[in-house]
């Protein structure tokens, strides 16, 4: 039997069981990761990954499990639960002491209390030196470690449902967050409404990625928006394009807008007298989004760090 545990940011790494040791799917394991000792909650392998596993050139890391956590250790365990609670706050009331321009996110303390981490955001470089000096203070004895992530990285650590009712792609599945700017969702033919095109973390959604080179399969042959072309009723303009079913919305001389398969069209080099609105199918913001800069909503340095 093959046994796992879910990691940061939902990682499934396998463990490497004593063979003298009695493990079942469900308990409770002190196991070594390169952070300290942490107690992370043992589960039974499907056989298929297994040998997915075995199979693949670049295996998965196996943590190695110290000992099953007994009734005192969950206790414990339940102990430092509390403790970061506390410690959060004790470092945030720090940070706000010496007005530093950092949001925390979150405390985590190993189980062997020799470690704490602090993850935080920032838009900028931050002098935490001061900062420091007080937290070492605070937590006597304890290696502290600041650790600046970024909004996406923030995000997958903290976890929650989409706008699809789905969890987050970056705390489930997603390992390595690939550039997003606002050209594939007008690539898409996606009204570019930035309540809707982008994530709880304030960027783009990382879906976004995911269909994008059907959509540009589907573009190959389709005439672009606000060109000429000469359709079994007349001339118009192109409205707007249906990628997905193949079809295009073109705007008769009549002003009629009436969708064609993209076979029935052809493009005309000729001046057509009709008169269609790209700006509102291209940028259609709703009400209380009309002052949000786009460019905010796409990757920089501070949007991923990997730091996690």
């Amino acid at each position: 039997m093959k046994f796992a545990v879910r990691y940061l940011k939902n990682a499934y790494l396998p463990l490497k069981v004593p063979e003298t040791m009695r493990l079942e799917s469900g308990q409770m394991v002190l196991v070594r990761t390169e952070k300290g000792e942490e107690a992370l909650k043992a589960e039974l392998v499907n056989p298929k990954i297994v040998q997915i596993w075995n199979a693949s050139k670049v295996k998965p890391e196996e943590l190695p499990v110290i000992r099953v956590l007994s009734q005192r250790d969950l206790q414990t365990l339940d102990d430092i639960k509390k403790e970061e609670v506390t410690s959060f706050f004790k470092c945030q009331a720090l940070v706000q002491q010496h007005k530093l321009n950092m949001n925390l996110v979150q405390c985590r303390i190993t189980f062997d209390r020799r470690k704490i981490t602090f993850y935080y955001t920032a838009p900028e470089r931050v002098d935490f030196r001061a900062l420091l000096k007080d937290l070492t203070q605070v937590f006597t004895r304890v290696r502290i470690d600041l650790r600046h992530i970024g909004v996406r990285d923030e995000t997958s650590i903290l976890e929650g449902v989409g706008i699809c009712g789905r969890p987050f792609c970056c705390s489930s599945f997603l390992r390595k967050f690939e550039t997003i700017n606002v050209k594939l969702a007008k690539d898409q033919g996606m009204p570019i409404t930035p309540g809707k095109i982008s994530g709880t973390c304030g960027r783009l959604l990382c879906c976004l990625t995911y269909e994008y080179p059907n959509y540009i399969d589907a573009a190959k042959g389709m005439p672009p928006v606000g060109s000429s072309v000469m359709t079994p009723d007349g001339l118009g303009k192109v409205c707007y394009i249906q990628f997905m079913n193949g079809t295009v919305a073109v705007k008769l001389e009549d002003g009629k807008t009436r969708e064609y398969a993209k076979g029935d069209l052809e493009m005309v080099d000729a001046d057509v007298n009709v008169e269609i609105d790209t700006n509102a199918i291209n940028t259609a913001y709703d009400d209380d989004s009309g002052n949000i800069d786009l460019k905010q909503l796409e990757d920089d340095r501070n949007s991923s760090t990997g730091n996690v």
